[in-house]
């Protein structure tokens, strides 16, 4: 018998009952397939195992696309009281700002069909990919700075993307406290020729088409149509977040040990 129980079509609940010491209840966006494979993996333990941490709100969250990862399940979402909760750099994993973009065409499924593979193949050509992969955009240490203070504002202006962009990005596009200045010598180097490159894990750019549309008034907030072509980009920040992780994670440990947090 399973320890977790249904509330909503799409929505999983694992009582806060479930294991002596949890905090708040674990809440798991799935369908039912997706929800065993996650049990069966065992993801759904690390959900539990959120559900711990001090100063957790409301609920140890997991997305759809839950699967097993470092101390939170990929896919995990947990948010922290500013004064009781605990501060995680690498709960999910190092890849600073790692996240899955849509971008919609004004192309259908149909059209594109017969030249799908030839399509795929430039795709493949022309994206840089896999682990130490390096881009044609190269970058000095000034733009870097630049890049680190404006991100996507920096990458709209570099002629990369549209101004209404921004307006479909979290915060704009930056967060107005970032300071280069905290960010060591490594990490610029790994990132000075990493921008505009998908890297390897599991990041991915996937054409798709849309199938169904369940809920027609958020359908077209979106702009999308039923057999539109559609591209799913999942990437981050590449070797740059990766080290600044590192950076900082030997910083906190170094701070737990003097300050004798347990």
């Amino acid at each position: 018998m399973s320890y977790w129980k249904k509330t909503g079509p799409y929505r999983f609940m694992i009582p806060q009952a479930h294991r002596s010491g949890m905090r708040v209840p674990g809440t798991v966006y799935a369908d039912d397939d997706l929800i065993s494979q996650a049990d069966r993996d065992r993801a759904l333990e690390q959900v539990v195992n959120v559900a711990f941490l001090p100063g957790i709100v409301k609920a140890s969250f997991a997305m759809p696309d839950i699967h097993w990862g470092y101390g939170f399940p990929i896919g995990g979402v947990a948010a922290m009281d500013a004064k009781t909760g605990v501060i995680s750099p690498g709960g999910v994993g190092y890849d600073v700002s790692c996240g899955v973009r849509l971008l919609k065409t004004n192309l259908t499924a149909k059209e594109i069909a017969p030249s799908m593979q030839a399509l795929m193949h430039e795709l493949s050509r022309n994206i840089p990919k896999g682990v130490g992969s390096r881009g044609k955009i190269k970058l000095g240490w000034k733009e870097m700075e630049e890049l680190m203070v404006k991100g996507a504002r920096w990458a709209v202006a570099a002629g990369y993307g549209w101004r209404e962009d921004l307006d479909y990005t979290e915060d704009g596009g930056c967060l107005p406290e970032a300071d280069p200045s905290k960010v060591s010598r490594r990490a610029f180097e790994r990132g000075l020729s990493q921008p505009g490159t998908l890297g390897a894990g599991n990041h991915f750019l996937e054409l798709q088409e849309v199938v169904e549309i369940y809920d027609d008034k958020v359908a077209e907030v979106f702009g999308l149509l039923k057999g539109q072509l559609v591209m799913m980009i999942h990437s981050g920040s590449r070797g740059v977040g990766h080290q600044i992780c590192s950076d900082y994670i030997k910083v906190m440990d170094r701070v737990v040990r003097e300050l004798g947090i347990e």
